[in-house]
């Protein structure tokens, strides 16, 4: 993934690398969801064996560890002389926007601390925004990473939803109905006071409704760090 090597190679350059591989792997996710990504369907659309790949890549855990890296790409450079919460809502957006174009991405298992180039880079650009708070480094990645599980979190919900969305809106647009008819108000006292203030009954389009959503969240957790920069800054 950081294309270390101790010693180069000897002899020809070899036909297949780990650029292609990670691209052919995207392509198949991007057309046809991460669960169609294998190493035998990465080698068959490349021309190679499947035996090829495991030169390059050790298995198919460490493919997507590597072309979830790649997919992600490097974050856009933060505006000149941002303060740390527009700088974070920045951020934010940015990380949306990125693993929009390659929906499979949230369905990745997360099984450590970011790794990958690009990765480390949307994490320092993160950092940097923090960088005049006067919060103690620990404190940063704190804040961070408390972002970064928000975010990723709203997305990985967000993208099942669409899904669930996609296959039955109606079942959405009814929502406060439904509850309407079945909430007890002896046993869901909260919820039916808030379909009684008619939460439920302006349902605007799927996609808006996801980006208040997103906002609302992200604003609040925000106010949060803000709190805790006031205290401890």
């Amino acid at each position: 993934m950081w294309r270390l090597r101790e010693t180069p190679r000897r002899g020809p350059k070899p036909s297949l690398t780990l650029d292609d591989i990670v691209a052919s792997a995207i392509a198949i996710a991007d057309a046809e969801g991460l669960a169609a990504v294998s190493m035998a369907r990465v080698a068959e659309r490349l021309g190679n064996s499947t035996m090829a790949l495991y030169r390059h890549v050790k298995s198919k855990d460490d493919l997507l560890v590597i072309m979830s890296d790649a997919a992600i790409e490097r974050p856009e450079p933060m505006p000149e002389g941002v303060d740390w919460r527009t700088g974070l809502t920045f951020w934010a957006d940015g990380v949306l926007t990125a693993i929009r174009r390659h929906p499979w991405y949230a369905k990745v298992p997360i099984s450590g601390p970011p790794a990958g180039p690009n990765n480390l880079a949307w994490f320092d650009s993160a950092l940097g925004v923090l960088a005049d708070t006067g919060l103690p480094e620990e404190a940063k990645v704190g804040v961070v990473m408390g972002l970064i599980t928000y975010v990723q979190g709203q997305i990985r919900m967000a993208f099942d939803l669409a899904a669930g969305y996609a296959d039955n809106p109606d079942a959405f647009r009814r929502f406060g109905a439904t509850l309407r008819k079945v909430a007890d108000p002896r046993v869901y006292p909260a919820v039916v006071r808030t379909v009684e203030a008619g939460v439920f009954d302006e349902v605007g389009s799927f996609e808006e409704d996801n980006e208040a959503d997103f906002d609302f969240g992200l604003q609040l957790y925000l106010d949060g760090v803000a709190a805790f920069i006031d205290r401890v800054g």
